[in-house]
């Protein structure tokens, strides 16, 4: 068997159990925040090397040992869509920083996604938990938040917070912060660390379960007539907020 045909054997025997890591922005993040990333796979390792070089050069090396050089038909033959940077790779998930946040050391608010429906919007979000340092993104209802066009909205930044599915019941403890229209402004609150706040359906709101679980109702300032922010867009506005109110 000649070498890429055992890397495409490996490839397939990761992949269901695997996080797809789709594009080298997804990789870079994933490596970054200490992914177990057993195979990565490029048609053109010097151009993915190059781009490194420019965009992660703290990551130079362990690209070069870790990527695996396939023909140019090969990745759309793994692929259902591959990413332009022509690189894919697989992590074992619930690796690096994405496991469950030990509750005795939660500095941070939790979102809380309540039946999410859109692939991209779940993972937009979780790339903003991430980068502002949210204890994680936990989704109610029947969407995977590691589906790989989840994984591939966030840019591989799964890895940089925990992401779970939870019921409405089995979440953390801790006071629940709902936004709904019918809230109060939240310019006006502080949002304690220990919180759990959470955002409806982009169509539907939120559940009866969470908003009967809800302490406190919060709503966004908005212009008269417009009828509601991006998901993403929400959940950023709320973590600014409850970052602005920290030392």
């Amino acid at each position: 068997m000649d070498a890429e045909a055992d890397v495409v054997r490996r490839w397939r025997e990761l992949a269901a159990d695997s996080v797809l890591l789709d594009g080298f922005h997804a990789l870079k993040h994933a490596l970054r925040f200490g992914a177990e990333v057993p195979l990565a796979l490029t048609a053109d390792r010097d151009a993915v090397l190059a781009l490194a070089e420019d965009l992660a050069p703290d990551l130079t090396a362990r690209l070069d040992a870790l990527l695996r050089p396939v023909d140019a038909g090969t990745l759309p033959a793994l692929l259902p869509r591959p990413h332009p940077t022509g690189v894919a790779a697989l992590a074992v998930r619930g690796s690096g920083g994405s496991g469950a946040v030990p509750e005795a050391e939660r500095s941070a608010p939790y979102v809380v996604l309540d039946n999410p429906r859109h692939l991209g919007n779940i993972g937009a979000v979780i790339r903003v938990a991430a980068g502002a340092g949210a204890a994680g993104v936990l989704t109610t209802g029947t969407v995977d938040p590691w589906h790989p066009n989840v994984v591939r909205a966030s840019a591989g930044l799964h890895f940089a917070t925990a992401v779970a599915h939870r019921e409405p019941g089995e979440l953390p403890p801790g006071p629940v912060y709902a936004l709904d229209p019918e809230g109060r402004d939240i310019r006006g609150l502080e949002l304690p660390d220990d919180a759990l706040i959470a955002f409806g359906s982009e169509r539907h709101g939120l559940s009866p379960a969470l908003r009967t679980r809800a302490d406190h109702l919060l709503a966004l300032p908005m212009r008269p007539q417009v009828s509601s922010y991006n998901l993403a867009t929400s959940v950023a506005m709320t973590l600014y907020h409850w970052m602005a109110g920290r030392p």
